[in-house]
């Protein structure tokens, strides 16, 4: 997608009939209506609503009833919407909230401090950016967005509003990769030069192919609301169930799995712009889908530094993570961190080991820098950085072209 093409706030207030229109956020004047963030205080509960009840919703949904549960974490979920009629009935059962259709409904909610978003990657944009707008913080699982040009729109939608945005990269809560960031800092393996990882599986009934339910219909299922901004099509439950199979709606392996492993390890090189991207690799094994069942991608960066990801799904075998330096490799393995000289630098340098140590969760780290203010582990500028990367991978592929960008103007060349 050219820069022209990014995602615009015309595009956002765009909806089909289904959708609703976004007049109960006060969107559509020429000057938009936000809410000032709340300060909450130590004992001030944060309230909750969870907005997409799937497979990774009720996860969440779960987590953050057994977190309210015990003193020392003081939230609850008080709403939850899904399009989906059996999976709000079990969100509902499962936290006791308000039930929401419309996730608009929700936002205007003004006792809600913070939303929990985990609908899929094309709904992410607009949902993050409404709920900004309406003075929530959020929660957004990853990706950030679908597109990188969506990303720059919600990262600047932050920086505007002050709200605290937490994208779901569950690893990058891993003190390893805050301890490899300042290793690196104070030159533990000299320059760094490339960086490998790999996340791979063997799907005999193929990845993604999630359970159908059977009972689903246009009676229960609202499905142009599942659609959204994606292309029409006829109402599909393999399509609803298994949305990371097509592009319609997913970057399959690049948004889903290559964009784990690329946070944590941007936190641990420091975030910044790809240069270049190239990718390739294809459907090997699984054929019943659009996206490819073994991907891989090689990230150049300005700072003379590369990253190499492989995956599949279709054979378990990766290859290790590893971040190379000129002097120093640098191992994690087992808790912590293990930096073995290179040959030549045995003689100034001596194998080390630094262990892990405690670091809130991704969730409690959320909930910590709502009431703080602070930045949280995966923040929205990071995110962003790490999704123009992993697009222009997913674009790589699909136009089988070497992908360029600018990072001084932000803008794909």
């Amino acid at each position: 997608m050219s820069d022209e093409k990014r995602l615009s706030r015309r595009d956002f207030l765009k909806g089909s009939a289904a959708t609703g229109a976004a007049v109960g956020l006060g969107l559509l004047g020429s000057q938009v209506a936000m809410a000032a963030p709340q300060v909450l205080g130590a004992n001030d509960r944060i309230l909750l609503g969870v907005i997409g009840c799937g497979g990774k919703g009720t996860s969440h949904l779960r987590n953050l009833v057994e977190m309210s549960k015990t003193p020392e974490n003081k939230q609850a979920v008080v709403a939850v919407c899904d399009i989906y009629e059996p999976r709000k009935q079990r969100a509902k059962e499962i936290c006791g909230g308000d039930l929401y259709h419309d996730y608009r409904k929700m936002l205007e909610r003004p006792d809600i401090d913070a939303v929990v978003i985990a609908t899929p990657d094309h709904w992410h944009a607009r949902q993050a950016i409404e709920a900004m707008e309406a003075g929530k913080d959020v929660y957004l699982e990853k990706p950030i967005t679908y597109t990188w040009q969506e990303a720059r729109e919600v990262a600047e939608t932050t920086a505007r509003t002050g709200r605290v945005l937490q994208v779901g990269a569950q690893s990058c809560s891993d003190d390893r990769w805050w301890k490899a960031n300042k290793l690196i800092k104070d030159g533990a393996i000299g320059k760094v030069l490339w960086t490998s990882g790999s996340f791979c599986r063997n799907s005999t009934r193929g990845e993604w192919n999630y359970p159908i339910d059977e009972a689903a219909s246009p009676d229960n299922l609202d499905w142009q609301a599942f659609l959204g901004s994606a292309p029409k099509r006829s109402f599909d439950k393999e399509r609803f169930f298994r949305w990371r199979k097509y592009w319609d709606y997913s970057g399959g392996i690049a948004t889903d799995l290559f964009y784990h492993l690329l946070s944590h390890l941007q936190v641990a090189l420091g975030p910044e712009f790809p240069k270049r991207v190239s990718a390739g690799g294809g459907i090997y094994i699984q054929h019943d889908r659009d996206v490819p069942d073994t991907f891989h991608m090689i990230i150049d960066y300005p700072t003379d530094h590369s990253v190499v990801l492989c995956s599949s799904m279709a054979n378990g075998q990766g290859v290790p993570e590893l971040i190379r330096g000129h002097e120093a490799t640098m191992y994690f393995e087992g808790p912590g961190i293990v930096i073995r000289p290179e040959d030549e630098f045995k003689d100034q340098r001596q194998q080390s080991e630094v262990a892990r140590e405690t670091r809130l969760g991704h969730m409690e780290n959320f909930l910590d820098c709502v009431r703080t203010r602070n930045k949280p582990h995966l923040d929205a500028d990071t995110a962003y950085k790490v999704m123009v990367a992993i697009a222009l991978g997913v674009e790589s592929y699909r136009k089988e072209k070497v992908m360029r960008f600018d990072p001084g103007r932000e803008t794909s060349v």
